[in-house]
């Protein structure tokens, strides 16, 4: 990675070498840590939402490793003198919530002041070695699953412009907050082993890395995409952050858009997402019970949104 020598071993099954959404390291044959970082700066005004939101998003690389996880550490950034202990406090709180209801520890962690206000998790967990779900466990013929709405981005965005409605801000609320632990346990029911979460890169970004980890290409069906309540007004507004369009620019040589498909339509597969739902895939033969599972867990979102299509050496997403 940039001409440096990374240190590893043979007990590392999952590390910074692929497109993995956390480490696993091997500790024997029935049990792996799985370890993660993530934080990032406020996008809602509220601070207790952007501590749930932080918390749930910094979870979901171990649940997109078919992992449980078990303690948390605190990564906090934050102008105490401008914006006074009493906003962090509700922050850590709102992260607080989310861990309560994960069943994980907090154990620690660690604070620096900052002019901009960030906040995260670190997140240690277990899963058993042969468990392990992955982005390059793709096989031809799999259904992909997708288990929340996407449109945070575009949403955020237009909030930051005072142009978002009361129910598009309560959606993407409700969705950056919400757990991927019931989808990630039913994963595992299933033994499936490819799956990853939507983040930065956006559905079609992280659909890349999946192809391209997996040495397959994937078509996704726009139409199938459930969206968040008013993200496509906002992308039809403009209302794209930056983020989408250098996804799109980065991510372009792989994807192959439909010319039917609307700029608003494909704008969204590039949003970057917080906290997003799971992509999860599942041999065909046995899609139509794991949906099931889905619902009967109570799991609103459980979209069947695309297939992987056949093997390709460098990997390929066809949005239709």
């Amino acid at each position: 990675m940039c001409g440096i020598d990374i240190p590893s071993n043979s007990n590392v099954l999952a590390g910074i070498g692929g497109f993995e959404d956390a480490g696993v390291y091997r500790l024997d044959d029935t049990t792996a840590l799985v370890q993660t970082v993530d934080f990032f700066t406020p996008i809602v005004d509220d601070p207790r939402v952007f501590g749930r939101a932080a918390a749930a998003n910094a979870l979901s690389d171990v649940y997109a490793m078919g992992g449980r996880p078990l303690t948390a550490l605190n990564i906090v950034c934050f102008p105490s003198k401008k914006l006074g202990i009493s906003v962090l406090r509700t922050i850590i709180e709102g992260g607080l919530d989310i861990l309560r209801e994960a069943g994980v520890a907090l154990v620690g962690g660690h604070s620096v002041e900052d002019d901009e206000p960030k906040y995260g998790l670190s997140i240690t967990g277990l899963v058993h070695p042969d468990r392990i779900m992955t982005n390059s466990g793709l096989k031809p013929g799999d259904r992909l699953f997708l288990t929340k709405a996407i449109g945070t981005g575009v949403i955020a965005t237009a909030l930051k412009g005072g142009l978002a409605s009361a129910e598009a801000v309560n959606a993407m609320v409700n969705s950056m907050c919400a757990l991927n632990k019931k989808a990630s346990e039913v994963a595992s029911k299933f033994g499936l082993k490819a799956c990853t979460d939507v983040t930065g890169f956006g559905l079609a970004g992280h659909l890349v890395e999946m192809a391209r980890s997996s040495h397959c290409m994937i078509r996704i069906l726009s139409g199938s995409v459930p969206l968040l309540e008013g993200a496509r007004k906002a992308a039809s507004m403009g209302l794209v952050p930056g983020g989408a369009h250098a996804n799109r620019k980065y991510f372009s040589s792989w994807v192959e858009i439909d010319q039917k498909i609307f700029l608003d339509i494909s704008d969204l597969m590039f949003d970057p997402q917080t906290s997003g739902g799971l992509i999860l895939a599942i041999d065909v033969g046995r899609a139509a019970a794991f949906q099931e599972a889905l619902h009967r867990e109570e799991i609103e979102i459980a979209a069947q949104i695309g297939e992987v299509v056949s093997s390709h050496p460098e990997g390929r997403l066809e949005i239709v």
